[in-house]
């Protein structure tokens, strides 16, 4: 079976951005943050020195978030109609994850019971990325 992984198109914010998912989810960025100046000139735009080619921060169950920054249309989230589901293993975590994604950004829908039992909410962060978060005490 193959493991899936998020990868996140930003616009120069990357770095940015993933402290503020380090800062929700915990952990270390696995091998730190790679750079396009780390890399020949020819393969990025000047000013791009300090952007990031790579980051990956390990979220759970194996499954890590991983991003870029992108400059373009591609980036940052928007004209994408995806987001990036959650599974907690609590509910205590499935509100502090819920909350902590949800500061700066818009409540789609407040996390509480959902019709099919779970605790679920839908949120995009305040850098444009859509987010379930949906916590079932009976599948665990």
């Amino acid at each position: 079976m193959a493991r899936v992984n998020p990868y996140l198109a930003f616009d120069g914010n990357c770095e940015e951005a993933f402290n503020f998912y380090k800062s929700v989810f915990g952990g270390e960025f696995l091998g730190g943050i790679s750079r396009f100046g780390d890399m020949p000139s020819e393969h990025y735009s000047p000013g791009q020195e300090k952007h990031v080619m790579h980051v990956m921060l390990p979220i759970g169950d194996g499954t890590s978030l991983m991003g870029s920054d992108t400059p373009g249309p591609e980036a940052a989230g928007k004209d994408h109609n995806i987001s990036i589901a959650v599974s907690p293993d609590s509910e205590e975590s499935a509100r502090e994850i819920f909350k902590g994604l949800s500061a700066g950004g818009t409540v789609i829908m407040p996390i509480d019971q959902a019709p099919w039992g779970a605790l679920f909410g839908m949120l995009t962060d305040k850098y444009g990325f859509k987010w379930m978060v949906n916590y079932d005490a009976n599948s665990k």
